[in-house]
């Protein structure tokens, strides 16, 4: 070779790594529901372990195979994702601006996430909250100012607001448990 460099040849993706992103794919799926950021960045993340000296143009066909697997089977679809998610929320007590955030984590587009806050009770999540939390109408004894107060921080530090958690917290429990046996699951 007259005076040039021999440089690396570049490898790209191979059968044998599209075969992996499909099987770690379905394995993922299999286990648990994903938004597609949270399937993109594990298949990422595992690539970058399994296969050495893999590019970032590498890694980004190997994501995006998986995406193409997920959505093929029908297995990847941020609004069903986020419609579980916001419904599961909700039966255990998670406010609206907490399952806004939480799906903002997994990746979730703002529209997709806001269709599926668009019918979210806050109400009844907080009785949910407060149910499972032994507040307001599910405690066990009287409460003092000390701890009314502590269960209003409770309620704020999960995203309620105030009106909402002074609303629950004032509610009998016959009153809290026919609210909760009117809402829709």
């Amino acid at each position: 070779m007259s005076g040039e460099q021999e440089q690396d040849p570049v490898i790209g993706v191979t059968p044998r790594m599209l075969s992996w992103a499909r099987n770690s794919t379905l394995y993922r799926l299999s286990r648990r529901m994903m938004s597609e950021r949270e399937l993109t960045d594990a298949i990422r993340r595992k690539a970058k372990q399994k296969f050495e000296d893999i590019s970032d143009d590498d890694l980004q066909v190997l994501a995006a195979a998986a995406l193409e697997c997920g959505r093929t089977l029908g297995c990847l679809d941020d609004a069903n994702y986020a419609e579980t998610k916001v419904r599961s929320g909700v039966r255990t007590g998670r406010s609206r601006r907490m399952l806004q955030r939480r799906l903002q984590e997994k990746g979730i587009a703002s529209e997709t996430a806001a269709a599926a806050l668009e019918d979210v009770d806050d109400l009844q999540a907080a009785l949910a909250y407060a149910r499972r939390r032994g507040f307001g109408p599910y405690r066990r004894e009287d409460a003092d100012d000390k701890r009314i107060i502590k269960e209003l921080s409770s309620f704020a530090r999960n995203g309620f607001g105030s009106d909402v958690a002074r609303r629950v917290i004032g509610l009998t429990r016959d009153d809290a448990d026919e609210m909760m046996s009117a809402a829709p699951l």
